[in-house]
């Protein structure tokens, strides 16, 4: 009698826990994601970091965010159906922070509209600081760029900011500047 008891109990909990797995999780599969809040002189663009699918290069957005790094830093690389460009505190381009992190690449987060990843130079693991946002999907970039996050509001600002006029490298006539990037809890 106790052996059926203890067997229906156990049944019960595994039952309970097949139907509970995912029920702290977004469609995406993540769950309890913090949050960046990227400040512009435009607006604001809020996104949902990938912690669960891209760990290290998240950590490391989030480390630099909550160190101020990011603060005050122009847009310098715009192409309006791109990119719009950021983090290099030379405002070039050129440079980054000093941790370099090695390229996180999965399958399943795509450059969609809106998506978040990482710049890079042509080594595949030199990303540091510099990060960008699709202003549309960009399919050529897949499995060559790290996706790290995805717009969920302010995606009018990303589009503001991916029509300024641009010189022939395209930076920005006049700057456009992230004032600060603000971490959040989910």
């Amino acid at each position: 009698m106790v052996y059926r008891v203890f067997t229906i109990v156990a049944m019960l909990a595994v039952l309970a826990l097949v139907m509970c797995v995912g029920c702290d999780s977004n469609d995406d599969g993540e769950s309890n994601n913090h949050i960046a809040l990227i400040e512009t002189d435009k607006g604001t663009i809020k996104f949902e970091l990938y912690e669960q699918r891209a760990p290290f290069t998240t950590a490391n957005f989030i480390k630099l965010a909550e160190d101020g790094f990011y603060q005050d830093m122009v847009f310098h690389r715009v192409d309006d159906d791109f990119v719009i460009q950021t983090g290099d505190p030379t405002g070039t381009g050129g440079g980054g922070s000093d941790e370099v992190i090695w390229l996180e690449i999965r399958p399943d987060l795509l450059h969609v509209d809106g998506a978040v990843g990482m710049a890079r130079s042509s080594d595949f693991n030199s990303a540091a600081s510099q990060f960008y946002i699709c202003d549309g999907a960009q399919e050529d970039l897949d499995g060559r760029y790290a996706v790290f996050g995805q717009v969920t509001e302010g995606m009018d600002v990303v589009r503001e900011i991916a029509s300024v006029d641009t010189d022939d490298n395209d930076r920005p006539l006049e700057d456009v500047t992230m004032v600060q990037v603000i971490i959040e809890s989910a």
